[in-house]
């Protein structure tokens, strides 16, 4: 148990130190690389915090299997338990930030449409105030809309209102389908005549929209929502990496346990 224990405390610690260093260096490469743009550079230090708490972590846990040190090996284990408790708590909190957020079906339509009032008001934080101008931003730089662009998506209606849009494209690269605009092409729609009852009454999106090709509908509540969706949907998929995360960790502190025994058994042995 002694050999079986601590190899995998070691291995498993030096593959996360692996990954560390990695996060590390990508970092530093965005500090000193000057084509990074704005959205790439606001993730810098996050993941060099990141980076470097994995590292020093793992190499605890590597100091502690791998060389049998006991104050190490304890250090290492207080802090994987404080972090698979507070793993654990994200994951709940996770699961109930996201339980809402379900988007719109629209007849005849591939896609769907989401509103901002049908996500938690925690989540719509996320696209309040100052934080829209910057998401805005990145948004304009990812060309989020440039995949409608080409083919028969682009020019013909039929085809455009039966392609599978992501939350993204269908809040932020469209108008909204109640206010009934005309379409020419993919980003390009002209509003209803006036004697049309076409612009839903509690839709501000209608005047907001844009054929502007670098305003489109960013300004729009409906582009915000598209942005709460994918939010969603990513943070969807993390809670379940958590979930086999947290298997992983708990194998890994049964083990570290099992290797602190083996040290301390060691270490009465050596003495003897």
């Amino acid at each position: 148990m002694f050999r079986v224990s601590n190899f995998v405390v070691g291995l498993a610690n030096t593959l996360v130190m692996l990954v560390g260093a990695s996060a590390i260096g990508y970092s530093i490469y965005m500090f000193v690389h000057q084509g990074v743009t704005d959205c790439e550079s606001a993730i810098r230090i996050p993941l060099l915090t990141t980076g470097l708490i994995l590292f020093l972590v793992s190499l605890l846990g590597v100091i502690g299997s791998c060389f049998k040190e006991n104050v190490a090996m304890v250090s290492y284990l207080i802090i994987l338990f404080s972090g698979i408790v507070a793993l654990m708590v994200f994951s709940i909190f996770l699961f109930f930030v996201t339980n809402k957020g379900a988007g719109r079906v629209v007849s005849g339509r591939g896609y769907k449409e989401y509103r901002t009032v049908d996500f938690s008001t925690w989540l719509n934080g996320f696209v309040g105030g100052k934080r829209w101008v910057g998401i805005r931003s990145c948004l304009a730089e990812a060309n989020v809309c440039d995949d409608l662009s080409d083919g028969r998506v682009s020019q013909i209606a039929d085809a455009f209102y039966h392609k599978n849009l992501s939350p993204i494209q269908s809040g932020c690269c469209k108008p909204p389908s109640d206010c009934n605009f005309v379409f020419r092409n993919a980003t390009f729609w002209i509003p209803p005549t006036k004697n049309e009852t076409a612009v839903a009454a509690d839709n501000g999106d209608c005047g907001t929209w844009s054929n502007v090709q670098t305003e489109l509908c960013f300004n729009c509540n409906a582009c915000k929502a598209g942005v709460l969706a994918n939010i969603r949907e990513k943070w969807r998929n993390l809670l379940v990496f958590n979930i086999c995360l947290l298997i992983l960790l708990i194998t890994v502190y049964s083990c570290g346990c099992c290797a602190r025994r083996n040290n301390r058994t060691a270490r009465k042995s050596d003495s003897v």
